[in-house]
């Protein structure tokens, strides 16, 4: 993610304003894919109804290809892997995002936490750490949470 993030800004000062937006659009759809992943894995199980729910939630958000989306799967586990805080990715999300923006990426984490049938507490815990470095508001993390339940 870092590295993702000193393109984003080599690019913002070197290259013209498409160049900037297109690495500024890939930093906050690869913050947006370790947050996923990062549900994905805090059962400490890696399933394959979680990872789908992953690259569906990932494609139809951002607007992917396959083969993006495949790419930002990749990039999202070994971000994810090799983060050591949860801030370098809410940070990204937070600044760009709208509250409503927000809020279904809260409900996007309830899906990948729903997408095995159960709810583990550390995917609950995770979740509600992530809202609040999301500055998502409780009624809004509960909404999130009800609507990812019913479509889940």
């Amino acid at each position: 993610m870092i590295e993702a993030l000193k393109d984003f800004f080599k690019t913002k000062t070197q290259g013209g304003p498409e160049v900037a937006a297109e690495a500024h659009e890939r930093a906050v759809r690869l913050a947006a894919g370790v947050l996923l992943f990062e549900i994905v894995r805090a059962d400490r199980k890696v399933e394959d109804g979680e990872r789908t729910v992953m690259r569906t939630a990932l494609q139809s958000t951002f607007d992917l290809t396959a083969a993006e989306t495949s790419e930002i799967m990749e990039l999202s586990e070994a971000q994810s892997r090799n983060a050591t805080s949860l801030f370098e990715f809410t940070s990204v999300i937070d600044a760009q995002f709208s509250g409503d923006q927000k809020k279904r990426i809260v409900e996007l984490l309830w899906l990948v936490a729903f997408a095995d049938g159960r709810k583990d507490p550390e995917e609950e815990h995770l979740i509600r750490k992530i809202a609040g470095l999301l500055h998502v508001a409780h009624p809004d993390f509960i909404d999130a949470k009800i609507k990812a339940r019913g479509r889940s």
